[in-house]
């Protein structure tokens, strides 16, 4: 089952920032294996007593209804494929 995740994260240093990606937010529709990928090499990129990475959970992605997103400045672009960082 793939459950939709708001991945957010504060990387203090420019170098470790562009390793990681050079947007702060993302939407990901991820299965327990793939999430688990995903937080081990965001793991292995930061610094840990000083950068933070969030997985805040949106429930499943599948059956729960419209999603209302709305957005300020450029519109919200809604990305058909699960979302892999690194």
């Amino acid at each position: 089952m793939r459950t939709t995740y708001l991945v957010c994260y504060d990387v203090r240093d420019d170098k470790r920032l562009r390793r990681v990606f050079q947007y702060s937010v993302f939407e990901c529709d991820l299965n327990p294996m793939e999430k688990a990928r995903l937080e081990a090499a965001l793991a292995a990129l930061i610094k840990h007593d000083e950068d933070q990475v969030l997985f805040v959970s949106l429930g499943p992605a599948e059956g729960r209804g419209e999603r209302v997103i709305t957005a300020l400045g450029l519109p919200y672009v809604a990305v058909d494929a699960p979302c892999f960082v690194v």
